[in-house]
């Protein structure tokens, strides 16, 4: 029987969720806000549930913790669990799986619409006093293009790749996904390499891992047309992100929109953030796609799932 579970960063999932039923289904939940790497190992002591998004549990963490049963990452990614040492201990761990499908995708789809419409350049200009002094009734100095018609290309065939590309055909855009990185000669899709050259817009919804790592890099941006769009909306290690902003600074690439940088929070800058104050068609979202309130319910909703079906198979 789980009794006392311990949440250690409740407000990176916002104040606006219901716990009542993740409460109702621990006799005992001690929620903090945030926990600091030296605070983890005081704050699991005696918990049956550890709850974490992004807070780093440990080999030792789990090692000292003296009635650990469970594990529960508040997110899809388990980086930041030390999965070896919770499977030699006997400690399951689980994670919220497409909770957030429908935000990231509309997301996506946003960023996809602000670049192909230029409205980076099109905001600057209306902030700088260029419309006012216009000539003519509106500004047109930069191309516009309609999706309607236009090649999207998705890395990442899971739920939420297919949810973007299921909105992308309702803009009577053509769809490929390209062949699992690292996979290819088990896949018979094309490899990005072939049909990068053919993309018009570029879709990353893939995991970051070693075959993915700068996935696009300075000799893939190479293939593409100079009017390619790439959005990203997995994580920042997936793009290099110097190869990618040389690329839309010399016009090789027509736009780059993404909601993840390498480092976040950007701590100690990114030349990503920095170009946003030069005349590219260049958006930084701050990881946010994810963040609709009902994806954020669905986390907690699951968890509770996950703790109600463990407590029913003790």
């Amino acid at each position: 029987m789980l009794k006392k579970g311990v949440l250690l960063d409740a407000a990176s999932l916002g104040h606006d969720i219901d716990l009542n039923r993740l409460k109702e289904a621990l006799g005992q939940l001690k929620i903090y806000d945030k926990t600091e790497p030296n605070q983890v190992a005081e704050r699991i002591q005696g918990a049956d549930v550890i709850l974490t998004n992004k807070v780093i549990i440990s080999a030792s963490a789990i090692a000292n913790a003296d009635n650990l049963k469970l594990i529960c990452v508040l997110a899809t990614g388990v980086n930041n669990i030390d999965l070896e040492a919770a499977s030699q201990a006997g400690i399951p761990v689980s994670n919220a799986v497409a909770y957030g499908t429908h935000s990231v995708a509309q997301h996506t789809l946003m960023l996809m619409l602000m670049l192909t419409t230029r409205q980076p350049l099109y905001q600057s200009a209306v902030a700088n006093g260029s419309w006012n002094k216009s000539p003519f009734f509106c500004l047109m100095q930069h191309p516009v293009s309609e999706l309607a018609g236009q090649h999207l290309v998705i890395v990442g065939s899971g739920e939420l790749g297919r949810k973007v590309a299921q909105l992308a055909e309702a803009f009577e855009m053509k769809v490929s996904f390209s062949a699992r990185p690292g996979n290819e000669a088990n896949d018979d899709r094309e490899p990005l390499d072939q049909l990068l050259p053919k993309a018009d817009i570029l879709s990353l919804h893939c995991p970051l891992a070693d075959s993915t790592e700068n996935l696009i890099d300075a000799r893939r941006l190479s293939l593409a047309k100079p009017e390619l769009m790439i959005i990203n909306c997995a994580r920042g290690g997936i793009v290099n992100e110097k190869d990618v902003l040389a690329a839309l600074k010399m016009g090789k690439i027509g736009g780059y929109g993404t909601d993840v940088l390498t480092q976040e929070p950007p701590v100690n800058g990114n030349p990503l953030l920095d170009a946003l104050q030069e005349n590219l068609n260049l958006i930084i979202t701050p990881h946010n796609a994810w963040i609709s309130q009902h994806a954020r319910q669905n986390i907690i909703d699951q968890t509770t799932r996950s703790i109600q079906t463990f407590t029913q198979t003790q």
